[in-house]
C-alpha cells in the first residue's frame, strides 16, 4: 500500500505519526504545508481534511484517514508489528492514559490555532503565550513525571522496555517543549526516556529538525 503523509515538520501530531510510520518500518510520500501561511486552509486541502488540520494520510485508495491517535490505531490493526500497544488489558489502557494526558490535554491547549487566538482575541504576546504554553506543559509533565517514575510498569520506556504509543506522544511533546525553551531537566524520568528514544533511528528519524522541509 501506498502512503502519502500530509504533515508539517514542526508539528507534533505529525512527529507522532512520523514515528508510528517509520517504527512500523512503512515508507510514505511526503507532503507538507506551512501552517503559518495557511497552507492547510486552502480548497485542495480542506478536501482532503475539513478540519484543516495535519497530520492527514492519504491511502492508495484515496481514503483519507485524519487525528494522529486514530490514525496510529489503524497501523495497530492493519501493520501489528512491531506492537504499539501491549499485549493486556491492562497495560493497554495504562499505555492510552498516559498517551492521552500529553494528546488529551497538552497538545489541544497549545495548539497553534489556540496560541493565534490568544493573541488576536486577547492581544497576548510572545511571552504571554510562552507562559500560556509553559503552565499547561508543566500541570500535565510534573503528573506524567510522577507517575512514570513511581509505577514498576515503568521501564527504560513509557512502558517496559519497548518504545510504544506513550513514548511516540511524549517524544513528540518534547520537541514541541524545545521551540518555548523548555527544558526537561525539572522531569528526570521523562528526561532519561526521551534520550533513549532520541537514539532510536525509527524516532531520530521522525524529529521536526531532520525533516525535509525544517531547512
Amino acid at each position: 500500500m501506498t502512503l502519502v503523509l500530509h504533515n508539517f515538520f514542526r508539528s507534533s501530531t505529525s512527529t507522532r505519526l512520523r514515528a508510528a510510520l517509520k517504527l512500523k518500518g512503512l515508507d510514505y510520500g511526503y507532503v507538507s504545508y506551512a501552517l503559518r501561511k495557511g497552507e492547510t486552509r486552502t480548497p485542495k486541502f480542506l478536501a482532503l481534511n475539513p478540519q484543516g488540520l495535519v497530520p492527514a494520510l492519504e491511502r492508495e485508495d484515496g481514503r483519507v484517514l485524519t487525528q494522529s491517535l486514530a490514525i496510529i490505531e489503524w497501523l495497530e490493526e492493519t501493520r501489528p508489528q512491531p506492537p504499539l500497544l501491549p499485549a493486556d488489558p491492562d497495560g493497554r489502557a495504562r499505555v492510552r492514559a498516559l498517551a492521552n494526558m500529553i494528546a488529551c490535554e497538552v497538545h489541544p491547549l497549545n495548539n497553534l490555532r489556540v496560541l493565534g487566538y490568544l493573541a488576536e482575541q486577547f492581544g497576548a504576546d510572545e511571552a504571554a503565550q510562552a507562559r500560556w504554553f509553559t503552565h499547561w506543559v508543566t500541570t500535565t509533565f510534573d503528573a506524567l513525571e510522577t507517575m512514570l517514575a513511581r509505577d514498576g510498569e515503568t521501564g527504560a520506556f513509557c512502558h517496559g522496555d519497548t518504545p510504544g504509543l506513550a513514548d511516540i506522544c511524549l517524544y513528540a511533546q518534547v520537541w514541541n517543549n524545545r521551540r518555548f525553551q523548555i527544558d526537561t531537566d525539572a522531569w528526570p524520568t521523562i528526561a532519561a526516556i526521551f534520550g533513549r528514544l532520541d537514539a532510536i533511528p525509527a524516532f531520530a528519524e521522525a524529529a521536526p529538525p531532520r525533516q525535509p522541509d525544517a531547512a
